[in-house]
């Protein structure tokens, strides 16, 4: 091990101050067992923080150490590197639930980040961290510039974290929150090379977070009344842990989700149980969920506007009856269900929709987002459904005539009265009732989601195979995240993506163009957003063709063609900032069947809408 003076200087000083820190709170916690004999939530929360503490400390200061190495050796940066990303996945369930937004810094894709508030507020900034360092250190050739440039600024944010971070606060729930967090990462970002896109060195990393877990676990050792479940976390683990050891391409993620991920979460409900944990709210994902592939996996409330109130039964079969309702339009003439039609999947099976520019997206899992439109244009549902509104393409009307409208109809008004308990009948009614029904549009009853869930047992080794090339080779699952096979960013869910792919304005590879639908730069005509469009769920897809914003493509096979040949550049067209590797994928035809054999199994029944 390669460690500056000026490091283990600081590792020794860091050592001796929690050796004072530890015999403080020690001498506290025996003053306060004198005056009270009961065990206290915050002498519990003593017991474990100062061990995650100081292991968390201790790893940081050696991925700062190998980074630093870097700096007087150049040319051992590559093994610098990888040991220094060791110490950076030992701490990640912790840095990732303590440090949202360093933790977000130091993992971010290799990629432009834009950030666009207002007309008077975009910031443009260029990426850094640990993937960017992956991407320039192993790079056929180097710039030592560069490299140099990324490690300071890699080293000093981690020195920050360092300094910055309390574990002071923490209690038993916030422990299960990211241990249960770090699990999912793994189940849907880290197994599927997401952040590990040149070495694809995934599966070991993965390993690391485990153990890391495995560790972490320990220190509430005492907590576990039953010592059998505290026995089974280990058994289980270690055979995650076990089952790791494999090569990247041949992984089987499939039966990893279905029979560790999935056995974990049912163990970690069983330990909120043993431990008897309340949680003063809910995540993205439900406090009780026992499945990532379910209609019971996702809080709802999480995704909308927390001031509309809960959904209700009531207010989705008011928002239905409204869905399809053409009355709403100023001429009579169309309703949501024109565009969205449900034995299409809520498309229309249109290239483009009739009146508007761009191809219909489905409407199924919709509501799990954090934008909608392609262009991210409106920021909730409600307010998507203004847009609708107000689209001189669409409805042609405005806000107070869809009040008016409604009003005048009596059996609406005594719906909405029993509905909403108001007899003052306002468009955000209207809004959010529609709204609600969309939200109900979340089945996961397709076959994929009866199997990875144990409900039957129907899956080919050809539709399997599938589902680990989406997840691995292919690089599919890197954008359209599991389970809901779009583009929100699992597992905190509060972003989605967009992405420039580069689709061409008609199939031609020879003398491709780029489509002319500048897509998100239209919102704020931010240049490094041209041609930028939201990543949308391939669930149900092979029922949504033709495919793309401009309906481009009208078959699976035409589309994961495009894909493998590196999007928009493997057929030649330039594109400065494309966000997909622009490096053919070199699938087979064999393997290009799998996915889409995959893919078919993601067809929800129609009867559940």
């Amino acid at each position: 091990m390669s460690m500056s003076i000026s490091s283990l200087v600081t590792y020794k000083n860091l050592r001796a101050y929690h050796m004072i820190s530890l015999l403080a709170i020690v001498i506290s916690i025996i003053s306060c067992n004198k005056s009270s004999k009961n065990s206290t939530e915050e002498e519990k929360q003593i017991t474990f923080h100062i061990p995650l503490k100081q292991k968390f400390s201790e790893d940081i200061v050696m991925a700062i150490s190998y980074l630093d190495s870097i700096k007087l050796d150049i040319n051992s940066a590559k093994t610098n590197y990888k040991n220094s990303r060791i110490y950076f996945k030992k701490m990640e369930p912790v840095l990732s639930s303590l440090d949202v937004e360093n933790y977000g810094f130091l993992n971010q894709p290799n990629i432009l980040k834009i950030e666009e508030e207002d007309y008077t507020d975009i910031k443009i900034n260029n990426p850094s961290g640990y993937q960017v360092l992956e991407e320039e250190i192993f790079a056929e050739e180097i710039d030592t510039t560069i490299i140099l440039k990324h490690v300071n600024l890699v080293s000093q944010r981690l020195k920050l974290i360092q300094q910055n971070t309390s574990f002071k606060h923490l209690k038993t729930y916030h422990f299960l929150w990211l241990f249960r967090k770090a699990i999912i990462r793994v189940a849907l970002t880290g197994i599927t090379g997401f952040d590990s896109p040149v070495l694809e060195n995934s599966l070991e990393e993965s390993r690391i977070v485990y153990q890391s877990l495995k560790r972490n676990l320990s220190f509430l050792e005492k907590e576990f009344s039953d010592t059998i479940l505290f026995k089974k976390w280990n058994d289980e683990l270690d055979a995650t842990i076990e089952s790791l050891e494999k090569d990247f391409n041949s992984f089987d993620r499939y039966n990893f989700i279905k029979n560790h991920t999935h056995e974990q979460l049912a163990l970690w409900n069983e330990t909120v149980k043993d431990w008897n944990v309340t949680f003063p709210f809910e995540l993205a994902i439900k406090n009780d969920a026992t499945s990532l592939f379910s209609s019971e996996t996702f809080n709802i409330n999480y995704f909308s506007d927390h001031n509309d109130g809960k959904t209700t039964p009531e207010k989705i079969a008011l928002g239905k009856k409204l869905f399809y309702d053409i009355n709403l339009s100023l001429n009579n003439n169309i309703s949501c269900a024109t565009c969205h039609q449900p034995n299409k999947a809520f498309t229309d099976g249109l290239k483009i929709s009739k009146n508007v520019t761009r191809n219909s997206p489905t409407l199924l899992y919709a509501a799990l987002q954090k934008a909608f439109f392609y262009d991210k244009r409106a920021g909730g549902l409600e307010g998507q459904i203004i847009n609708v509104i107000e689209n001189k393409n669409e409805f042609h009307t405005d806000l107070k005539t869809l009040e008016e409208t409604i009003k005048r109809d009596s059996v609406y008004v005594k719906e909405f009265t029993k509905v909403y308990n108001n007899e003052n009948i306002r468009n955000r009614e209207i809004r959010n009732a529609i709204a609600s029904y969309i939200r109900s549009l979340l089945p996961f009853d397709s076959k994929f989601d009866r199997n990875i869930n144990n409900i039957e047992t129907s899956l080919s080794i050809s539709e399997i195979n599938g589902f680990n090339l989406f997840n691995g080779k292919a690089k599919c699952a890197t954008c359209h995240f599991a389970p809901l096979f779009n583009g929100t960013v699992p597992p905190d869910y509060k972003e989605s993506e967009i992405e420039l792919i580069g689709v061409p304005k008609t199939k031609d590879t020879m003398n491709a163009v780029i489509s002319d639908d500048l897509g998100r730069y239209h919102i704020y005509k931010t240049p490094e957003r041209k041609h930028f469009f939201k990543t949308p769920t391939i669930r149900n897809a092979n029922k949504t063709s033709p495919y793309m914003h401009n309906g481009v493509y009208n078959t699976l096979e035409e589309v994961l063609d495009f894909y493998n040949r590196g999007g928009g550049s493997g057929i030649g067209i330039k594109l400065e900032n494309q966000t997909l590797p622009a490096t053919p994928l070199n699938l087979t035809k064999k393997e290009i069947q799998e996915l889409i054999s995959f893919i078919k199994t993601l067809d929800d029944s129609n009867s559940n809408y």
